[in-house]
């Protein structure tokens, strides 16, 4: 059974940087796609960025040049990488294994504010 932990949340200021880890256990190869996910109170979850492993990442429009997503294989370390953040980037951040509906950790906040 795949579990995620995310870290590396937390208040930072318009313009800054933060970088976000995911630590996989589990069955979780690099052919797997993983994903990272974020939320605000009373809307859906978002996707930020889906990496295919070889077959590279797609990210949102509203990401796009900001944010980067990192992976080490070998310790099945999945990053996201922000810079330039935003007010509107403030979100609960998830890792994801399995697509929409699969599974999720237990999500890092991020607060962008001065």
């Amino acid at each position: 059974q795949v579990q995620l932990v995310e870290s590396g949340g937390g208040l930072v200021q318009p313009g800054g940087s933060l970088n976000l880890s995911c630590a996989a256990s589990g069955p979780v190869y690099s052919n797997n796609p993983l994903a990272w996910y974020r939320q605000t109170p009373g809307n859906q979850r978002e996707l930020v960025a889906l990496n295919f492993g070889a077959g590279g990442t797609n990210y949102a429009a509203s990401v796009r040049g900001r944010f980067t997503v990192a992976r080490d294989y070998f310790r099945k370390m999945f990053y996201l990488l922000m810079n330039n953040l935003q007010p509107q980037d403030t979100a609960v951040y998830y890792c994801n294994f399995g697509g929409q509906d699969g599974t999720y950790g237990q999500g890092t906040q991020v607060t962008v504010a001065s």
